[in-house]
């Protein structure tokens, strides 16, 4: 891992069959891949493995973008007693979620640009209200704005 890494929020994401679920993983790449957060292993998490629980618990900033109202990205934290400090859930963005579909491009680009402002806000430090309501178990929703 670049260690200039280290100083980005995690990011965490849905990558069920569905195309919301697709699209959430597609766009923690993207951030990943630009440099606006690392993203990190959701099905470890779930899989109790122990390199990507201390991870998780790091005490890093952490976004996690769910596909649907399952919220299985989320929960898989939550089974561990972290919660994140950001959370999107695209179905309230307005993504549709269809089975055996793509997801729309278009679609991708505009939950990205929200996507990388939320990243964004986390690294300027913008976590800390929201962590403090995490410690109570509420982390703080993104709001949508598609």
């Amino acid at each position: 891992m670049n260690s200039e890494y280290k100083s980005l929020p995690l990011v965490y994401a849905c990558s069920g069959c569905s195309s919301a679920a697709q699209l959430a993983n597609h766009v923690a790449v993207r951030l990943d891949r630009q440099g606006s957060a690392e993203m990190s292993c959701i099905a470890g998490v779930g899989g109790d493995v122990p390199a990507l629980l201390k991870v998780a618990r790091a005490g890093r900033p952490i976004l996690v973008i769910d596909g649907c109202p399952l919220v299985c990205a989320k929960r898989s934290l939550e089974r561990h007693g972290i919660t994140p400090d950001k959370h999107m859930q695209l179905a309230e963005c307005g993504v549709k979620k269809r089975l055996h579909a793509d997801f729309d491009p278009v679609e991708a680009e505009q939950v990205l640009a929200m996507a990388k402002e939320t990243a964004a806000s986390l690294e300027r430090g913008e976590k800390r209200s929201a962590r403090a309501q995490s410690e109570r178990g509420y982390g703080e929703r993104v709001q949508p704005g598609l």
